[in-house]
C-alpha cells in the first residue's frame, strides 16, 4: 500500500466555496475537505522530542517552595510541556508529566480522582503516600501507583525535600470526559493497615484465599527500588542483551500478569557501560527517566534532522510516537524508568513496533 495520504487536497471553486459556507451554517462540514490529516498514512502529530533537565527543575521548585505551600497549591507541581504542545499540559499527547515537591513537615492534602497516578522518586528518602488507608514509604528510584479513585495524600517528616515526577493519564480522561475529583474533609486520611499490608497480601506469590477477581491496577502500589535492582543484577547474568533495549523489564500486576496500571504501562530497563542499542520505534511515545548513569539518545524524526539528546541522573526525556530511537550508556551502567500508554494501545490492538528490520 502507498504510503502518501489517502487523498491529494481537492481543488477550490466558487462553487464549492459557496456550498461549503451553506452548510457550515447547519454545522456541517465535508470531510473530502480533512480526510487527509484525519486518517494519515503514519502516526503524526504536534509532539516533540524533548528533554528536561532535573537540576534546573529542582532550582524553580525550591524557589516555588518559597512562594507557596503544598497544602495551598494543593499539589506543588512543575507541569513538563511538550514544546509541540504548550499549553495543553501534556508531554505526549494523551500523557500527563509533572515533578512535585514535598519540603520537610509538609502534608499534600488527601483527594481523590478518576485519573491514575504514578510516581517515580527522584530525590530524598522518609516522605510517605498514603493510599486507601496504607502508607508506603518513599525511597529514590521507587515507582508508586495510585489508583483512580483512591484516596491520598504525602507527607514529609523527613529533614529533607522530597522530589518526584507525577505521571497521569489526565488528557485520556479529558477526552473521554470522565474526570471526577473529591476532596476528603481532612489533610490526612485514616491509616487503617500497616506499613507493607498490601505487598504482604500480594507481592509474595500469594493471594488472600477469599480473593476475587483482578481489576486494572496492581493492588501492590509500592515497588521498591532496591528489590528492582537487584533482579536486573540478576538478569545480568544471564547476558541476554536485548539489542533494542540491553535489558528491558516491565511492571506486572501479580494478579493479571498484565501491565502494573490500566491506562500507562511502566518499564525500567538496564544498558550497560557503553552499550548502544540498535534503532527502534513504536506507536506508544514514551516518557523516560534515568535513575542511574549518564548516556545520550538519538531521536530521528519523520522528517528533519536527528535530535541528540544528553542526559543524566533523574533528567527527563520524551520520544513521541513513531520516532526511531537509540540509547547509548556512557561513564558507567545506566538505568532508566520509562512509561507510555501501550496497555490502551494493547487493548485496542493497535500497538506496533519496527525492531529496525522493518
Amino acid at each position: 500500500m502507498s504510503q502518501q495520504a489517502i487523498m491529494a487536497p481537492t481543488a477550490d471553486t466558487p462553487e464549492r466555496r459557496a456550498f461549503y459556507d451553506k452548510i457550515d451554517k447547519k454545522n456541517l462540514t465535508a470531510l473530502w475537505l480533512s480526510l487527509a490529516d484525519l486518517v494519515t498514512a503514519e502516526p503524526r502529530s504536534a509532539c516533540r522530542a524533548a528533554s528536561w533537565r532535573f537540576q534546573d527543575i529542582r532550582a524553580y521548585m525550591l524557589e516555588a517552595g518559597g512562594l507557596i505551600t503544598a497544602k495551598e497549591a494543593e499539589r506543588r507541581v512543575l507541569v513538563l510541556e511538550n514544546p509541540g504542545l504548550r499549553g495543553q499540559s501534556k508531554i505526549t499527547t494523551d500523557l500527563y508529566a509533572g515533578v512535585q515537591l514535598v519540603m520537610p513537615g509538609e502534608v499534600a492534602p488527601a483527594h481523590r480522582h478518576t485519573q491514575s497516578a504514578l510516581r517515580f522518586i527522584l530525590e530524598g528518602e522518609g516522605a510517605y503516600t498514603a493510599v486507601n488507608g496504607e502508607r508506603t514509604i518513599m525511597h529514590e528510584g521507587d515507582f508508586i501507583i495510585t489508583p483512580p479513585w483512591a484516596w491520598h495524600d504525602h507527607g514529609n517528616p523527613s529533614p529533607d525535600p522530597v522530589f518526584w515526577l507525577d505521571g497521569l493519564d489526565i488528557p485520556v480522561i479529558q477526552m473521554l470526559d470522565a474526570s471526577f475529583a473529591e476532596h476528603l474533609d481532612v489533610d490526612e486520611q485514616p491509616i487503617t493497615r500497616p506499613v507493607g499490608d498490601s505487598d504482604a497480601r500480594y507481592g509474595h506469590n500469594l493471594l488472600p484465599v477469599d480473593h476475587r477477581g483482578g481489576g486494572g491496577t496492581s493492588p501492590v502500589f509500592n515497588y521498591p527500588y532496591a528489590r528492582t535492582r537487584e533482579a536486573l543484577e540478576r538478569l545480568r547474568r544471564a547476558a541476554a542483551w536485548d539489542p533494542c533495549h540491553g535489558l528491558k523489564m516491565r511492571y506486572t500486576n501479580p494478579i493479571t500478569g498484565n501491565h502494573a496500571m490500566a491506562t500507562m504501562a511502566t518499564f525500567i530497563q538496564l544498558l550497560p557501560k557503553n552499550f548502544a542499542t540498535a534503532t527502534y520505534r513504536s506507536t506508544d511515545a514514551t516518557v523516560f527517566v534515568p535513575i542511574e548513569g549518564k548516556g545520550r539518545s538519538v531521536v530521528s524524526p519523520r522528517s528533519g534532522e536527528d535530535i541528540v539528546i544528553e542526559w543524566s541522573k533523574r533528567d527527563v526525556f520524551v520520544v513521541p510516537s513513531w520516532h526511531r530511537v537509540r540509547h547509548e550508556a556512557l561513564d558507567g551502567d545506566a538505568v532508566i524508568f520509562s512509561y507510555s500508554d501501550r496497555p490502551i494501545q494493547e487493548a485496542l490492538h493497535l500497538f506496533r513496533e519496527d525492531r529496525g528490520n522493518a
